[in-house]
């Protein structure tokens, strides 16, 4: 897609500051944080939203699980807690529609989130 931000980054046309990347996913610190830690996880792959999740994407979602919890350990935050978010669709948040995963910690949390 070449007007998606996250599909900039990934192909490193837009700069991001980058915390993981492998041959099927990126993360970065958002650039306006919610919280003490704030990355977003996003397959290279271009796909909308959760509603564009197909049966082939189902190891690369587990791989993003993976990732966040990797990311969570590395960051100090894995035993007092985090929080994973997707927004799907407008109503729901999203803003940059590419599948993004928020990795939230670092602060106590409250429920409920919006």
């Amino acid at each position: 897609m070449t007007d998606c931000l996250f599909c900039g980054i990934v192909d490193g046309k837009v700069k991001a500051n980058l915390v993981y990347q492998d041959d099927a996913i990126v993360a970065f610190k958002d650039i306006a944080p919610k919280a003490p830690v704030h990355m977003l996880i996003i397959p290279r792959k271009h796909l909308i939203s959760v509603s564009d999740i197909a049966e082939p994407d189902r190891e690369l979602i587990g791989q993003i699980f993976q990732v966040a919890a990797r990311l969570a350990r590395e960051q100090g935050i894995a035993d007092s807690g985090y929080r994973v978010v997707v927004n799907s669709g407008a109503d729901a948040g999203q803003s940059v529609f590419h599948l993004h995963y928020h990795l939230l910690g670092g602060r106590q949390m409250s429920w409920p989130p919006g």
